[in-house]
This record gives C-alpha cells, sequence and structure tokens, in this order.
C-alpha cells in the first residue's frame, strides 16, 4: 500500500523538462556575452574610475535579487496568511505540494478584484505563492487547483529567480540610460562641455542596445516558461481542462475590466512578467516579440491538445 502510494507520488512529481533547461542556458550564455560587452565598454568609457562603476553594477545587482520578491509582494500588495484564516487554499497547496515532493512555500494573498496568481522568491527555499482575492472568487476548485500546480511549477523550476537575473541588466540599461540624459542636460547648459554630450549619447546609444537585446532574449524564455508551467500542471493535476477553463475566465474577467479599478490594473501592469496571467496583451507581431506571455489562445490550443492526447491514453 505505502509502496504504491509512493511510486504514484514519484510519477506525478514535475518532470525534468529538457527544453526549458536548454533554453534558460541558452538565454544565459547569450545575456552573459551581452553583459560582458556592455561592461568592457563601460570600462573603456569610464577609464580609471572603472572600479567605481563595477562596484554599482554588482551591489545594485545583488539589491535586485535580495529585494525583487519583496518589491513584488508590496506592489500587489499582498500579505501572508495561515492556514486558519485561508482553509482552503492552503489545502490545496498542501495536497500539490505532497504529490509533487516540492517544499511548501509561503502562501500570501493580495486583496485585489484581479484575478491572478504568481510565484516570487529568490530560491525554491524562499518562494511565496500569492493569489488574489479576485482568483479565489472566480475559480472553481478544480481550476484553481490547476493554476496553483502552474505557480508551484515555477517555483520548482527556480523560474522567479532566473527571470530576476535575466532582467538585471535591462533594468541597469534603463538606469545608465537615465544618467546619460542627465549628462546631456548639464552639458546643454553649460559651455564648453560638449565632450560631455557626446560621451551621453554614446552611453546612451550602449545602454539601449543592451537594454533592447536583453529584453527580447528574456522575453522569449518568459514565453517559453509560462508553456512549460502550463504543461507541468497539466501533467500534475491530470486536468488540462480545467487550467484551460481557469485561463479563459481569467482572461475574459482581466481584459472585461468588469468591476476592477482602472488603478489596479495599472498597478498590476508592472508584475505582467510574474503573474499566472497578463493583465495587458500583445496586439500586433511586433508587440509579441516582447511579450511576457505567449498568446491566451496558444496556450489554449496545447492544453486542448494535451487533454485529448490524455484521453487517448486513458
Amino acid at each position: 500500500m505505502s509502496s504504491s502510494l509512493s511510486d504514484r507520488r514519484t510519477a506525478a512529481r514535475f518532470r525534468a523538462d529538457r527544453n526549458l533547461s536548454t533554453r534558460m542556458l541558452s538565454v544565459m550564455v547569450l545575456l552573459a556575452a551581452v553583459y560582458g560587452a556592455a561592461i568592457f565598454l563601460m570600462i573603456r568609457f569610464m577609464g580609471r574610475a572603472w572600479p567605481l562603476g563595477l562596484a554599482l553594477v554588482v551591489a545594485f545587482a545583488v539589491f535586485q535579487i535580495l529585494t525583487s520578491g519583496k518589491v513584488a509582494m508590496r506592489t500587489m500588495g499582498a500579505r501572508v496568511v495561515t492556514p486558519a484564516e485561508e482553509p482552503e487554499l492552503h489545502a490545496v497547496i498542501d495536497r500539490l505540494c505532497a504529490l509533487s515532493g516540492m517544499k511548501k512555500p509561503a502562501v500570501a494573498v493580495a486583496e485585489s478584484p484581479i484575478p491572478n496568481a504568481c510565484a516570487v522568491g529568490r530560491s525554491k527555499g524562499d518562494a511565496t505563492l500569492c493569489v488574489t482575492r479576485g482568483l479565489l472568487d472566480t475559480l472553481e476548485p478544480p481550476e484553481l487547483e490547476g493554476v496553483i500546480a502552474h505557480e508551484l511549477s515555477h517555483v520548482q523550476h527556480g523560474d522567479a529567480a532566473v527571470m530576476t537575473v535575466a532582467a538585471f541588466v535591462g533594468v541597469l540599461a534603463g538606469l545608465v540610460a537615465r544618467v546619460g540624459l542627465r549628462f546631456i542636460y548639464i552639458g546643454g547648459r553649460a559651455r564648453g562641455l560638449w565632450h560631455i554630450i557626446v560621451a551621453a549619447i554614446g552611453l546612451i546609444a550602449l545602454a539601449a542596445a543592451t537594454w533592447f537585446v536583453s529584453l527580447v532574449l528574456t522575453r522569449s524564455l518568459s514565453r517559453y516558461r509560462e508553456f512549460a508551467a502550463d504543461r507541468s500542471a497539466a501533467q500534475l493535476t491530470g486536468n488540462p481542462s480545467a487550467l484551460a477553463s481557469a485561463l479563459s475566465k481569467v482572461e475574459a474577467k482581466v481584459h472585461a475590466g468588469s468591476g476592477i479599478p482602472l488603478n489596479d490594473l495599472r498597478k498590476a501592469g508592472a508584475l505582467n512578467a510574474f503573474y499566472f496571467a497578463p493583465v495587458t496583451s500583445a496586439k500586433t507581431t511586433a508587440h509579441h516579440l516582447l511579450s511576457t506571455h505567449p498568446t491566451t489562445q496558444a496556450r489554449l490550443d496545447r492544453l486542448v491538445k494535451m487533454s485529448e492526447q490524455m484521453s487517448k491514453n486513458g
């Protein structure tokens, strides 16, 4: 009896995704090349002051990695809840963690009418799974289970930490561009400082190129990790139809905007990359290349195929 239960749990665990691992490695190698080139040019640009610049970059990287999860939670207005406060939510997470053999993350709820969920944290042991009140009020139990399994897959594969590291230089490049614009302003107001303006323009060009390349690479990885989390969740729960139904409901309610304050939608847009479903969606092919998520229809099509395959095999 015990052996049979153990076998079922082992079979249900989140399976290793070689394609996801390969893509993560490929993107990280490419980003390392981009970052290395940017740092080399920065050192040449700063001259003897390069140790200070490099120290600031490292300090900013450490700060972002350590605080990104807390910032996301604060932006959502989420708070950690106990089993006594949210017994049904904890019961779903307990059951899926036991089934997958993974450590239970902290559980948080955001009192937002937007139906959504996300997983944040710099490591599996430091992860927090957050759902909104809107999600709890919108979904049926099997649908909620599918969304929770999707987010647990992100935790298990370390997606939040990977995406935080991957997005770091994009954020830094934006800050460098702002500094460059400030230098242009200073140089334009003072006489005889045209060399500062020329240097600032070069700095902005470097930052813009680094930002764009890193953005395209990280967004491509982000879209694939959503497909991977959908697949892992469907395999774990054995119910891809419920996950598809949840995705359709969330998509419909978010984009209909019924009963959702515009201010809440703006605030949620800052966390698009972390959410189960994006608050804003791509409307053109060009926008899709920079989107954090695949189109909802593409995700639904894959889940429908999985459901049909499971029906044939079952």
